[in-house]
């Protein structure tokens, strides 16, 4: 029987690599002059606990570090994210 902490550990790991994509693909498409990933569903997934790919995405791709609305929600949003696993796991 697969454990509760397993589950929410593939969920965090799917959800981070997602977030991560989805700002490499916004920077791609902003490269190209392309329709954009909406700023809401970048946030979004972020919230969906999907913090760490999304900071890791800003940091990589070096996409959307000049907004505040990112450079500091996201920060914040991983703290809280790891808090929350913290206060979960042990």
């Amino acid at each position: 029987m697969i454990s509760m902490e397993t589950i929410l550990l593939h969920t965090i790991i799917i959800a981070n690599i997602l977030s991560f994509v989805t700002f490499g693909v916004d920077k791609l498409l902003a490269k190209l002059g392309r329709w954009r990933v909406p700023e809401s569903v970048l946030l979004w997934t972020a919230l969906l606990l999907g913090s760490a790919g999304a900071l890791a995405g800003m940091v990589v791709f070096r996409h959307k570090t000049k907004k505040s609305k990112f450079t500091i929600s996201v920060p914040m949003l991983l703290l809280f994210h790891l808090a929350v696993l913290g206060a979960v796991m042990f």
